[in-house]
């Protein structure tokens, strides 16, 4: 059996901005070669492979239906035996991608934008997203039973005429609501920041749940937190659930006690302690998100309006220069930022988590495989979800809706 790793190496198969997709369809037709659905891939597969090797006896069919079946060497390959098939939209470097496999889901269909997050997919799972979905033809999605999506958080510009899902065309939730019209999927699982209750006045939310009902799903949602998932993170998502028959029942869920972030910490590694004055309080309380504020750096403290004897309070210092006691929770990992940690106190020092680490309280596994720069490492993994609560949710969706 060839093996996924031999394949790009002897045709020199890189993730690349240029290709126009072609590495997608060609890495989409491996995994799918089998389950049918190979047929939305096959010919721009062929196409691709014989544009970029010099042995074009090799990839004419049938001759290369002598690559297939193919040896997924990869932390994370396609399962060979499955319950459901699943699409990735948004996929980032595969957050929903590894609970859905652990729960014996097939991915039929990826789409990520971004090149590094590319990358990483294809270094982890054997499969090049592909890319910009506002520039995709959607009939290439092929049927699926469950559509996944961590979106963008966008505002819509609601029409007086409330033309139902056609509201939001300019936005990324327009293609995910296109979709779902063309394919109609068992269930529909949503992921989106907390913020979202709040976007735009309350009026983002309610536009996707009126159009989820349209489109002919009974919808439910909830404000999840990781900490209830068993890592040591304060990270609150809404998860929006839809499905043809019957709503999803959040109660069923099976949560797990608050861990603490220690537990979790390298024993040793490339630290980044600071190396500049701070202070360590000695009352310090316990959050009940979990969070214990222990110190703060004593440069950048907000002064103004401050009054005499609150300057230890939290919300004195912006969260950056806060401290967190790692007997708690690390706050939620931004997306934003390169660094994408705060301060932790831990064996009476003053460090940063190591990318590791980062990754642990995301419940990624150690074995995922990390590529790029730091700062994108950081930015990827703050873009990502939870994976055991994806876990628990798709679990919860295997045993209610199908």
């Amino acid at each position: 059996m060839v093996k996924y790793s031999t394949v790009k190496k002897k045709f020199k198969i890189e993730v690349d901005r240029a290709t126009d997709n072609g590495m997608a369809h060609l890495t989409h037709y491996f995994q799918n070669h089998v389950n049918g659905v190979s047929k939305h891939y096959k010919k721009p597969a062929v196409d691709y492979l014989s544009l970029i090797s010099d042995e074009l006896s090799l990839v004419e069919e049938p001759q290369m239906q002598m690559l297939l079946p193919m040896k997924f060497d990869v932390p994370f390959p396609p399962p060979t035996d499955y319950d459901f098939t699943f699409i990735d939209l948004f996929a980032g470097i595969g957050g929903f991608r590894i609970p859905m496999q652990e729960n014996k889901g097939k991915c039929v269909f990826t789409s990520e934008f971004n090149f590094h997050a590319q990358r990483s997919y294809d270094l982890n799972f054997g499969e090049v997203p592909f890319g910009d979905i506002t520039k995709l033809d959607l009939n290439i999605v092929p049927k699926h039973d469950v559509l996944t999506a961590g979106f963008p958080c966008q505002p819509f510009s609601i029409s007086g005429k409330m033309k139902g899902f056609e509201d939001t065309r300019g936005t990324l939730i327009y293609n995910v609501f296109k979709i779902i019209e063309m394919r109609q999927p068992k269930v529909v699982f949503l992921e989106n920041v907390k913020h979202l209750i709040h976007h735009d006045g309350g009026k983002t939310l309610k536009v996707i749940l009126k159009d989820l009902e349209e489109l002919g799903y009974k919808v439910s949602w909830k404000l999840l937190n990781a900490s209830d998932f068993g890592v040591p993170q304060n990270r609150e998502r809404i998860i929006i659930i839809g499905h043809k028959d019957k709503k999803f029942d959040f109660a069923k869920l099976k949560t797990k006690p608050k861990p603490v972030l220690k537990d979790i910490l390298e024993t040793d590694g490339n630290f980044e302690f600071l190396n500049e004055p701070y202070t360590i309080l000695d009352d310090f309380k316990v959050q009940e998100s979990g969070l214990i504020f222990i110190g703060y750096r004593n440069k950048k403290i907000r002064k103004a309006g401050v009054r005499p004897g609150t300057e230890n309070l939290s919300r004195v210092h912006k969260q950056p220069n806060r401290i967190y006691s790692t007997d708690g929770l690390h706050p939620a990992i931004p997306s934003q930022e390169s660094s994408g940690r705060f301060w932790i106190y831990h064996n009476g020092a003053v460090r940063k988590l190591t990318i590791n680490e980062c990754y642990r309280i995301m419940g990624f596994p150690d074995k995922f495989k990390k590529i790029s720069n730091t700062g994108e490492l950081y930015r990827q993994i703050g873009n990502s979800v939870c994976v055991p609560m994806i876990k628990e949710i798709t679990k919860q969706i295997k045993e209610q809706l199908l």
